[in-house]
């Protein structure tokens, strides 16, 4: 049997900036708060992370942040994908000398390579590390799909444990479920799609909507574990108008307006995202309330 990394919600945890980099004191306050509700892993340095516009020394002081201060509660997930193989494999293999306890890979974007040659990035990058990894699915961004067929093919590789689905098409999910067995772990990259997924064998989700309520969050899933399916439907369908104005605009923009709202200091996103449209402030501000 592979390694299930975790059960449940892991955050995709949002980065505080400030003027002279990563606000490592927010950052633990952030995850301290995390932790204290509940969730069940931590994905640090994530596309909610802004790690597209983070220099490597500023991932691995959040890295090192995320690992030091979780001290072993929950598992610590770096998301070290990119569209270059080898600027992957030097920085997965940066976080699993920092102790990460895995990784989460991206399709490589903008490239937009073949089915065969996502397995080669793929198996190549998994050579690399002993770590176990999830591979992350969000054809929206990337501009690139993992086939359910290549999924299979990945998932017959021993570090290789689980996917992120962010693809928003369920049947796909199913034929991965189908393909890959129980053996294969698969995580909701929609929080609009939580139980949905959990139903198709599903072990979670990697959570925007966790970052600022995160409580709420294990309540679908939590729900969902112990046979009250009733209860985690109310649940996921009670988070969904909070859950659209998340992605009104571009990930992570509402998500960190959103934190700041509730009583943290992270700042503004860096460009090219910008500040949070007022008229959508005031929606959250009402979600929230």
């Amino acid at each position: 049997m592979k390694k299930c990394l975790f059960k449940g919600v892991a955050t995709a945890l949002a980065t505080p900036f400030d003027s002279k980099g990563v606000n490592i004191n927010e950052f633990k306050k952030f995850i301290e708060f995390q932790i204290s509700s509940g969730v069940n892993a931590l994905v640090v340095c994530g596309t909610t992370g802004e790690s597209s516009t983070m220099t490597i020394d500023e991932k691995i002081k959040a890295i090192k942040c995320a690992i030091e201060t979780s001290n072993g509660r929950v598992p610590i997930i770096v998301g070290t994908g990119s569209n270059n193989t080898s600027a992957s494999i030097e920085m997965s293999q940066i976080a699993e000398q920092l102790g990460a306890d895995g990784l989460l890979l991206v399709t490589p974007y903008y490239n937009k390579t073949t089915q065969k040659g996502l397995f080669e990035h793929y198996k190549t990058i998994s050579q690399s590390v002993s770590i176990p990894i999830i591979l992350y699915n969000v054809p929206s961004r990337t501009g690139m799909n993992i086939n359910p067929e290549t999924c299979f093919e990945l998932s017959k590789i021993d570090n290789i444990v689980g996917i992120k689905e962010a693809s928003g098409n369920i049947s796909q999910v199913a034929k991965i479920a189908s393909l890959c067995g129980d053996d294969f772990s698969i995580y909701s990259g929609n929080d609009d799609q939580i139980v949905p997924i959990l139903s198709l064998g599903g072990k979670g989700v990697i959570s925007v909507l966790s970052n600022i309520k995160p409580e709420l969050t294990c309540s679908i899933t939590n729900s969902f574990f112990k046979n009250a399916i009733n209860e985690a439907c109310y649940y996921q369908l009670q988070s969904l108008p909070l859950i659209e104005s998340l992605f009104a605009e571009t990930n992570p923009i509402p998500v960190k307006e959103a934190i700041n709202l509730i009583g943290f200091d992270f700042g503004t996103p860096r460009l090219p995202l910008i500040k949070c449209s007022q008229s959508l402030k005031n929606t959250i501000i009402n979600y929230l309330k």
